[in-house]
């Protein structure tokens, strides 16, 4: 069931991650082309934040910033891994792989690679505070508009 809550988390984390999203393109290669990179990302955030933040919000303070944290991680586990496995489409166009497992490992192991890009002093506080304050907003909301 729709709630102000799911809206105000999915708004919420998108910011966080249109965000985190600039932050990450200036530590890439300067040759990278990021097509949609930020789109996909704000969209994947749209949906943690609808799925996960959502119908976990209402149940107070100290578990509103555990709901923000939870959907944080959330949102870069499955941004790297959708990146990681647009990168590897890319590489498998140029048959760099010998067979669908090998390709399938280089998701992982592409978003292991882009983790260790992403993994800086900066990128990880805007992620802890951001994530730490979407818990508190999406909290207020659930409490503020039943």
């Amino acid at each position: 069931m729709p709630t102000a809550a799911h809206l105000v988390a999915s708004v919420a984390l998108a910011l966080l991650a249109f965000v985190v999203s600039g932050q990450i393109m200036p530590l890439m290669p300067e040759s990278t082309d990021f097509g949609y990179f930020t789109h996909v990302n704000v969209g994947l955030a749209l949906v943690a934040g609808w799925k996960v933040m959502g119908p976990r919000a209402g149940r107070g303070f100290v578990p509103g910033i555990n709901n923000g944290l939870t959907g944080m991680a959330v949102l870069v586990i499955w941004a790297l891994i959708i990146q990681g496995a647009v990168e590897m489409f890319r590489l498998a166009k140029r048959n760099i792989y010998d067979g669908p497992f090998e390709a399938l490992a280089a998701i992982f192991t592409l978003a292991l690679e882009y983790f260790f890009v992403m993994a800086v002093p900066t990128v990880l506080v805007t992620l802890v505070v951001g994530g730490t304050l979407v818990g508190l907003v999406t909290e207020f909301a659930s409490k503020r508009w039943k």
